[in-house]
């Protein structure tokens, strides 16, 4: 028997199918990206919910391995707590088994046969690529392409490893590892972690399936040692992360080992005893399906219940302790540019935090103007450099997701945020220097009339009332926000005119301290600059 002859399409069968796993799972995750978005925002401490996230997100990105990957990038920014991330785990497990199911429907479905179904598919797929316009188009377009990609792979696998039933010395390796659960267990987890995809290996085992090659008995350990080789690239990507992260990666391991061994003794009291004669029989892919789901929900009913046991075992053998978050820490993580929906909805919600505080600093700065105690004058200061590194954060991570393959939509999310968080960071260097205006004052010993006094506040008023609704604007994407901004920034342009005059009639009756008038002159040029930054985010979401 000529081995190249099986090896070569085999190994052309399987690299399509990842590829076609791939394209299809890029066009749903566009497809979806508004769901996807708003799944970050809804995410609570109810691990239910986080079930329920994790499934779906892996349905759609169709791995296991970047949903816990991304679940590492969480925990290590801080975005999600450990009792959060090991509900998304347990979820991500039964959402990995959608491919299978995929694969299985030839069985199920027979009009989704490979040789009837992919070559249209795929010439469908592309049909709508070359003439769609629309990126809604174009993304079905790539899920049919993908879904077709992905059954020609799994027929030339199947039919490549054809051949291999009549082998002897080939049938007898499945034999032996039914015979022996830990051998089955180590060969699945290896296959997985060599290949760093769950949903791939099923697949490989599925196409052997098709082939009648592979027992019963050898089929459910190989499985359940899938779910365990799918950890290992979790726990490589948590290298060199916080040790809140390392143990995501640690409870998604722990939970597979429990779950493996507990359906490993249920596997072999049935198989052994009860009926031995099914261990020998030959599985279908559409059986492969079934354990696999059955495995992935069962062990999540079971283990849930017990989900803060695994998290304490996780962080006792991690060596974990509660870390104190640096809130000038921007919580964004390389391993979520594996989703950049998801990474952009984070970048985002950053971008929200960092605009809070500066709505923070502008409340602090009304009372420095005219209070001008030295705790508020240093947290002025304070925040001001806090807003600084998250800016710096925010925008590197921003370059970063430009640089990917997103849509051109989301080229435009991402260049809106960009500017935003310029005029955020500009903003908070304008309430940074009316904390100058304020010590200048204080070491001069000078204060401003009563009448000064009176009409900073309303340019106050106007200018923050501008600066909050910019923020609702883009926090809840809210256009009447929006234009209700650009009505106060027009309207600080006017009062800021108005009041500049009065101010300089006053200097010439000399109603007013000089050295004070100067400040109170600048304190104008600030707030009314304040209101310019607040229309322009203003604009950036009415552009969207």
């Amino acid at each position: 028997m000529k081995y190249t002859s099986i090896i070569i399409p085999f190994v052309g069968g399987l690299g399509m199918f990842i590829y076609g796993m791939q394209i299809m799972a890029q066009g749903l995750e566009n497809a979806a990206g508004n769901r996807m978005k708003s799944l970050l925002e809804a995410l609570t401490k109810n691990k239910f919910f986080g079930v329920l996230l994790g499934a779906f997100i892996t349905a759609v990105i169709q791995s296991s391995s970047a949903t816990t990957v991304m679940v590492v990038g969480f925990v290590n920014a801080g975005i999600m707590n450990l009792q959060q991330a090991m509900g998304v785990i347990m979820g991500a497990n039964i959402g990995t088994t959608v491919t299978g199911w995929l694969v299985s429907s030839v069985e199920w479905a027979k009009f989704l046969s490979p040789s009837n179904l992919a070559p249209v598919a795929i010439m469908i797929g592309v049909i709508i690529m070359l003439t769609g316009k629309r990126r809604s188009t174009k993304d079905i377009a790539s899920i049919v392409v993908g879904f077709g990609l992905l059954f020609v792979g799994i027929s030339s696998m199947s039919s490549a490893v054809e051949p291999l039933k009549d082998n002897a010395a080939f049938c007898n390796i499945f034999v032996s590892l039914g015979h022996n659960p830990l051998l089955g267990i180590v060969a699945g987890a290896a296959v997985t972690a060599i290949i760093q995809s769950s949903s791939a290996s099923v697949g490989i085992l599925q196409s052997l399936a098709a082939a009648g090659l592979v027992p019963f008995g050898a089929a459910i350990y190989i499985i359940m040692g899938q779910n365990i080789g799918t950890c290992v690239t979790a726990i490589l990507s948590s290298v060199g992360a916080k040790k809140n992260a390392k143990t995501a990666a640690l409870m998604h391991l722990i939970f597979n080992i429990i779950g493996t061994i507990i359906f490993s003794i249920i596997a072999i009291a049935y198989l052994s005893i009860v009926n031995p004669a099914w261990a020998h029989g030959n599985i279908t892919q559409t059986q492969i399906s079934m354990v696999h789901t059955v495995f992935n929900i069962v062990t999540t009913v079971l283990l849930f219940p017990v989900s803060d046991w695994i998290i304490k075992l996780a962080k006792k053998i991690g060596h974990v302790e509660e870390e104190v978050q640096d809130e000038s820490v921007v919580l964004l993580d390389d391993r979520m540019l594996e989703t950049p929906g998801i990474a952009i909805q984070s970048t985002v919600s950053e971008l929200v935090r960092m605009g809070h505080v500066v709505a923070d600093s502008l409340e602090v700065a009304r009372k420095v103007m005219f209070e001008r105690k030295e705790e508020q004058i240093a947290f002025l200061k304070e925040e001001e450099s806090k807003v600084d590194r998250l800016s710096a954060g925010i925008t590197s991570y921003a370059i970063k997701l430009s640089t990917l393959q997103i849509n051109e939509r989301e080229h435009e999310e991402v260049a809106h945020m960009l500017q935003i968080v310029s005029d955020m960071e500009r903003i908070s260097d304008y309430c940074e220097n009316i904390s100058e205006f304020a010590e200048s004052l204080l070491e001069k010993q000078v204060d401003f009339s009563e009448v000064g006094v009176e009409h900073l506040n309303k340019m106050l008023d106007v200018c923050i009332a501008s600066y909050l609704y910019a923020l609702e604007a883009f926090e809840s994407n809210d256009r009447e926000s929006a234009l209700k901004t650009i009505e106060k920034e027009t309207e600080a342009d006017g009062l800021e005119i108005s009041l500049r005059a009065k101010h300089i009639k006053r200097l010439t009756n000399q109603q007013c301290n000089t050295e004070a008038g100067v400040v109170f002159l600048d304190s104008l040029v600030c707030l009314e600059r304040i209101s310019d930054h607040a229309r322009n985010i203003a604009e950036e979401v009415l552009a969207e």
